[in-house]
């Protein structure tokens, strides 16, 4: 089945890192608010020794997403294009699957996600160091996988190579500074205003790359048993002279996955997933919830200013 498929436009390099950018920001953000509370939690107990044991598994975590993320890519590369295309194709469905999962997930559970931290880090310090590292590990690797599901599916479609994972380093680096000046008092942020912004940011990336997928899926021919699933749904190149190399069209195809020649299969996919997805979310972030998490009852400093710069939803 042969599908009309548009010039790949040449995606510019600020463009590749502007979108894994927002992403390394959003990602690294909550990871961070994560670290922020089990530091709270450490230096309130006076356990400041136990602090290491934080890093070491923050620090790991961090690793194996770089490696999964360079494993996945280096791999498809080594295979035959048809497959590779085939493989990141189903890896985007399963990234939006677990993005999708874990994006409303945390919507709904960030009401106490901050006392379940502090319960568990009293546990590991009872239990011992390598609990502490696991309970880190493990908090902050549930957001790495995330992450590095999505970026896979993200640097397949945007075809940037290593590019991307540059961009989301940069943004974690970003997410790390905003997260300690909050700590010590520097920032202050609008949590709720923020997690709604790029979660919906997240959830636009997140129906491209579905779409990327839907079209690799075509072009293997495994959508062959749906009827007319490979008609071009309309063209924006003939219609509106929509130029796909250009300055506007890298950016919308290289942050959004956007093409001026969907299939009607693809426009349908975007547009049930956006449909669906986008109201749950911002009913939840939005619903009334007091905030991401609730800030640790840290050091004098990081409390008041923590609770000062949190806002209230009064």
């Amino acid at each position: 089945m042969l599908i009309h498929v548009a010039a790949e436009p040449t995606t510019s390099l600020v463009t590749k890192l502007t979108g894994s950018g927002v992403i390394g920001l959003r990602e690294g953000f909550e990871a961070g608010i994560v670290v922020m509370i089990l530091v709270a939690v450490l230096v309130k107990s006076d356990r400041r020794d136990a602090l290491k044991y934080v890093w070491l598994g923050v620090g790991l975590a961090l690793l194996l997403l770089i490696v999964a993320f360079l494993g996945i890519q280096f791999g498809t590369s080594t295979i035959d294009s048809k497959y590779a295309e085939l493989v990141a194709g189903v890896a985007s469905l399963i990234a939006v699957a677990i993005v999708t999962y874990m994006l409303l997930w945390m919507s709904k559970a960030s009401a106490s996600i901050s006392g379940d931290l502090k319960e568990g880090m009293a546990q590991a310090l009872s239990t011992g160091p390598v609990a502490v590292f696991f309970l880190a590990f493990l908090a902050v690797g549930r957001e790495g996988l995330e992450t590095a599901l999505l970026m896979v599916g993200y640097a397949e479609s945007v075809s940037g190579g290593l590019v991307p994972l540059i961009g989301l380093l940069i943004g974690i680096a970003v997410a790390v500074a905003i997260t300690v000046g909050l700590y010590y008092g520097a920032v202050r942020i609008n949590f709720k205003v923020f997690f709604a912004a790029t979660g919906t940011f997240l959830v636009f990336v997140a129906a491209g790359i579905l779409a990327y997928g839907v079209r690799a899926m075509e072009s293997y021919g495994w959508l062959d048993w749906i009827p007319g699933h490979s008609q071009t749904a309309f063209n924006l190149a003939e219609a509106t002279g929509y130029q796909h190399d250009s300055w506007y069209g890298s950016i919308l195809a290289g942050i959004l996955n956007f093409r001026p020649d969907p299939t009607w299969l693809q426009v349908v996919a975007w547009v049930l997933y956006v449909a669906i997805v986008l109201p749950i979310f911002l009913r939840r972030q939005l619903g009334g919830r007091t905030r991401p998490t609730d800030p640790p009852a840290s050091p004098p400093v990081a409390t008041a200013t923590t609770e000062k710069g949190t806002p209230s939803n009064a």
